[in-house]
């Protein structure tokens, strides 16, 4: 059973920069993805990282932010900058073997804990 352990989140303020990270108790899996859930909505979406070296981006993201791993350590990373208050929420590490879409919440199998990023005005 692969556990997933989510750090890095905190408080900051518009514009600031922060960057979680993902440590896996094996090995970091084919598919990797961080997703985020903000108080009484659905978790989303936020990025993914294939072993192909291949990532995705949600919209909201794409641009700010950053998927990235260290085999070596098997460690997943999210380099988030240009944080906004929209981006507050518990953010999840996910991941799975293969197959599955990216994008889906249901397709992932091992979840992490969840970290609290909140951003202030």
């Amino acid at each position: 059973q692969v556990q997933l352990v989510e750090s890095g989140g905190g408080l900051v303020q518009a514009g600031d920069s922060l960057r979680l990270s993902c440590a896996a108790s094996e090995r970091t899996l084919s598919h990797m993805g961080w997703f985020r859930q903000a108080p009484g909505k659905e978790r989303e979406f936020v990025a993914a990282l294939r072993r192909s070296g291949n990532t995705y981006y949600a919209d909201s993201v794409k641009g700010r932010f950053t998927i990235s791993r260290d085999n070596a350590k098997n460690t997943v990373y999210l380099q988030m900058n240009s944080l906004k208050p929209e981006d507050t929420a518990v953010y999840y590490c996910a991941a799975r073997d293969s197959g599955g879409r990216y994008y889906m919440v249901t397709d992932y199998v091992y979840w992490g804990q969840g970290t609290q990023v909140t951003v202030s005005s």
